[in-house]
């Protein structure tokens, strides 16, 4: 131990504590600084714990507590309350934050950047934001809030908020402000009396055999208060969402099927001592083959991968007219595989859950997942208790784009709570992140497409297998939605597709922004580019003459009656398109549609209840996760819209007082369903203040709003004489420029959003998905090397910088959806469905090489980006 002395935030401070104990920690859990937050810790990438040290900017996971006698340390917590307003204004006026997790670190090197005399360019302000991580925006108005910050501090011009408005209005992030300063907490950030932390012991193997599981040594450990394994599971230890496959403990005398199993868990007295048990957990294995290719799982004598299942998950069909007899008919026909790589989605906060005891005997979870009632009755399930004792609240997340949907340590935290009769927190660290969740689908596809000698398709022919890892997650589903989706939104009036989706002892594969359609999307769009060099067509024509309008079938056989926007959107990037050939430069296009609502014969439901408080404020309640797509403030807005009251009065949440379970957050379904709810409850209550009565009238009055979709049909299946797959698409066409090098200079994305309930918010959706989508194409995935990531570093993972993100121009283009909330549908996933195949062709353009499989790393755009590069002896290093 060592005595160090330091000034913390204008005080002289003084701590007993290990010389090697990270600074990170000891702001966190000794001074209960929570601006400061552990994202990636102590890689050095993420940004997330960023202070001042004697004035120059840190990241505090990598500095040791000794290293920081005698010096200045400054966060968030001590910057003056006028100054943190501006950093907050600032941010809200620019909606430069979506989840909010990495915006205290990036405030803080704001603020160091904006207290030197020059004043950057915004290419330079990108390259000082190098050090730091954001999934959610795209950087672009994180650029713009530092404009405004600059132009405060140097002419007094204070940026200028939205604080009331209904639906087009530009109104500020529900909790925007506390976010950008960190002082709305995250799980992790919740402290409460008696409080044990906790950690888990993984499998370092992706197949082996339990034979002995010894926590004796872990027992003994002083500080240490509980280790579960299988054996103190009172109820059922299988979890799942659709298939109960995944055991929340390997028992012993099972297999262990990926890295990411969990033999043990700990309850501690600190979080060190919590880890220092989980490694005195002995687990003897006998290790066993492997199975890691799908294509040999799927075969006959392949090892059974998951007792639960067979190795074929699911196979998806959809096929009509003859299809050889047209390709041998079509003037020109292409053939090709192409193939995409698993992706991890890289949220900034890392899973977390925190589980305390009430005095009544129930369970409070606070949980960061997709869906609460999911928790609550997987949950309950594994204790063996009805949900009724559990109460869930959402602590809206740091970012999850589908991979927070699956359980990963919900469970074994409320286990421990439940031994200990005690709160227990459990945090994972980056590494145990990324090899829990699900990832996002390897796919490989095989496609042969015909068209007429005027470039008008004919026929495709699909083969589509995907690795959906050890354990089902909704892979299936994915398969299904690539497969529905294999055609992108095109006129193809004879198909045969066929999606199959398989386990191995890979990381499971679930749920990912794109759902398996960005993956087809880069194959069709390739084939379409294919084509047209064929015919003698550049590729906006080509796309013009062969995409859907209303009453053209879609893929699935649906006849498309309503709010088909892709040909406006075509439309709205001609100019931008045809100046930038003209100019010389490369350039690629691709067209696209991604379902708003799951479909596919789903019943889905949106939940609301406004409830009138005696302060004159209005809970609104809802049952759907915000993650930082801005579902609070876009539901407030269509409260706003139909009450006319002031936005402020409202409290959006996220809890289960009320029974308002509809599934996971997921399908780009959120505005959907929730805001058609939130219409209804609200026209309630404006109907009893129309009736002349006053909110301190209403105190207690529940509101419930409700809306039921229950007319989509499964795969090959009709109702009332017709298919109807999904109710409502996203459309959009994107525009991919390259410099005069061949890096990504521009990209211009036009979406149809059927109605922009918040159009700022609509476009940072938007710009943080074109990012996220050329990452995708040129520099991110997530090999394996036996079943075990080869990486866990971020920037090796290969997710874009500021500096790495273009000119992003976003056009939206509304066409109105009569299914939707004031005309709205989904815009959270299709952002990045056509980013890959616009970067594909416009690479092709510039060199003449047609990349078919991502990333693209062989490509000049991805080696202007110093990202993704993964060294031989990584990859060799768990061979």
């Amino acid at each position: 131990m060592k005595l160090v002395k330091f000034h913390l935030n204008g005080e002289a401070q003084e701590i007993l504590a290990p010389p090697d104990q990270p600074l990170l920690e000891v702001l966190r859990e000794t001074f209960k600084l929570k601006s400061v937050k552990a994202g990636c810790g102590p890689q050095k990438e993420c940004g997330c714990c960023l202070a001042l040290i004697d004035g120059q900017p840190k990241v505090t996971c990598s500095v040791k507590i000794a290293q920081v006698q005698g010096r200045t340390i400054l966060t968030l917590e001590g910057v003056s309350d006028n100054e943190r307003q501006l950093y907050a204004d600032a941010f809200q006026a620019a909606a430069g934050l979506q989840c909010g997790f990495c915006t205290p670190g990036l405030v803080l090197r704001i603020k160091y950047l904006t207290d030197q005399d020059r004043v950057l360019s915004r290419s330079e302000i990108a390259k000082a934001l190098d050090g730091h991580l954001c999934r959610c925006t795209g950087y672009v108005k994180i650029i713009d809030a530092v404009e405004l910050i600059y132009a405060a501090k140097r002419d007094g011009a204070l940026p200028s908020l939205v604080e009331n408005g209904g639906v087009g209005a530009r109104l500020n992030r529900y909790q925007g402000g506390a976010l950008a300063v960190g002082a709305r907490p995250f799980v992790a950030d919740i402290d409460v009396p008696g409080l044990l932390y906790g950690a888990v012991v993984l499998s370092p193997h992706a197949r082996a055999k339990v034979i002995r599981i010894d926590t004796e040594a872990a027992r003994a450990l002083p500080g240490v208060f509980a280790v579960a394994t299988a054996r103190d599971v009172p109820g059922d230890r299988w979890v799942g969402q659709i298939y109960k496959d995944w055991p929340c403990f390997v028992a012993e005398g099972e297999e262990v099927r990926c890295v990411g199993d969990v033999l043990a868990a700990i309850a501690a007295d600190s979080a060190s001592t919590a880890r220092l048990a989980a490694t005195l957990v002995a687990v003897d294995y006998e290790t066993l083959p492997p199975v890691l290719d799908p294509a040999e799982s799927i075969k006959p004598e392949a090892p059974q991968v998951n007792p639960k299942h067979a190795n074929i998950l699911s196979t998806t069909r959809f096929s009509r007219g003859d299809v050889d007899a047209a390709l041998a008919a079509s003037a020109h026909v292409v053939t090709g595989t192409w193939a995409t790589q698993r992706i991890e989605h890289l949220f900034l906060e890392p899973e977390a859950a925190l589980a305390v005891p009430l005095p009544d005997g129930r369970l409070h979870l606070y949980s960061q997942g997709q869906g609460i009632f999911e928790d609550r009755r997987q949950i309950a399930a594994v204790l063996g208790e009805p949900e009724e004792r559990l109460y869930i609240e959402l602590v809206p997340n740091g970012g999850a784009f589908g991979g927070k949907e699956d359980m990963t340590i919900q469970a074994q935290t409320a286990l421990l709570a439940r031994l200990t009769g005690r709160p227990v927190r459990i945090v994972l660290n980056r590494e145990e992140s990324v090899r829990i969740h699900p990832k996002r689908h390897p796919l490989t596809m095989t496609y042969t497409m015909g068209c007429d000698a005027d470039g008008r398709l004919t026929a495709a022919k699909v083969d589509i297998l995907g690795d959906s890892g050890a354990y089902a997650s909704v892979g299936g589903k994915v398969l299904e939605r690539a497969a529905g989706h294999a055609c992108g939104p095109y006129k193809i009036p004879s198909l045969a597709i066929e999606a199959t989706a398989a386990y191995t002892n890979n990381p499971p594969c679930g749920a990912m922004r794109g759902f398996g359609v960005n993956q087809t999307s880069f194959a069709i769009e390739g084939c379409l580019d294919l084509l047209a060099a064929k015919v003698g067509l550049d590729g906006w024509e080509m796309r013009w003459r062969n995409i859907v309008r209303v009453g053209d079938l879609f893929t699935t056989g649906q006849v498309l009656e309503k709010s088909v926007g892709v040909e406006k959107t075509l439309l709205a990037v001609k100019d931008d398109y045809y100046a930038a050939r003209a100019s010389g430069r490369s350039v690629g296009i691709a067209c696209a549609l991604k379902n708003s609502g799951i479909g596919n014969g789903a019943i889905e439901y949106g939940k609301c209840r406004l409830v009138v408080q005696g302060d004159g404020t209005i809970d609104l309640h809802t049952g759907f996760t915000e993650m930082g797509q801005g579902l609070l403030t876009i539901l407030t807005q269509c409260a706003v819209e139909v009450t006319g009251l002031p936005a402020n009065l409202f409290r959006p949440q996220v809890n289960s007082r009320f029974e308002l379970g509809a599934g996971q957050t997921t399908g780009s379904r959120g505005t959907l369903l929730a805001g058609r709810a939130t219409i209804d409850a609200a026209k309630k209550l404006r109907a009893d203040l129309d009736r002349g009565a006053t909110l301190r009238d209403l105190v207690d009055n529940v509101y419930a709003g409700e809306v039921r979709i229950d007319d989509t049909t499964p795969p090959g299946e009709t109702k009332n004489g017709k298919i109807k797959t999904h109710t409502t698409f996203g459309w959009a066409t994107q525009v991919v420029v390259l410099s005069e090098t061949g890096a990504v200079d521009q990209v211009i994305a036009a979406h149809d959003v059927g109605r922009a309930i918040n159009p700022q918010q609509c476009e940072a959706q938007i710009e943080g998905s074109v990012v996220m989508g050329l990452g995708y194409a040129l520099t991110e995935e997530l090999p394996c090397k036996d079943g075990m990531p080869v990486t866990f570093k971020l920037r090796e993972i290969g997710a874009l910088r500021a500096q790495h993100a273009p000119q992003i121009k976003v056009i939206l283009v509304e066409e109105p959806e009569p299914e939707g909330p004031f005309g709205a549908k989904g815009v959270g996933e299709i952002g990045l469905v056509p980013t890959a195949g616009a970067v594909a062709g416009a690479l092709e353009a510039f060199d003449g090489v047609r990349r078919m499989r991502l990333p693209m790393k062989d490509s000049p755009a991805a080696r202007a980006m110093n990202l993704g590069r993964i060294s031989d002896a990584e990859r060799d290093q768990w061979h």
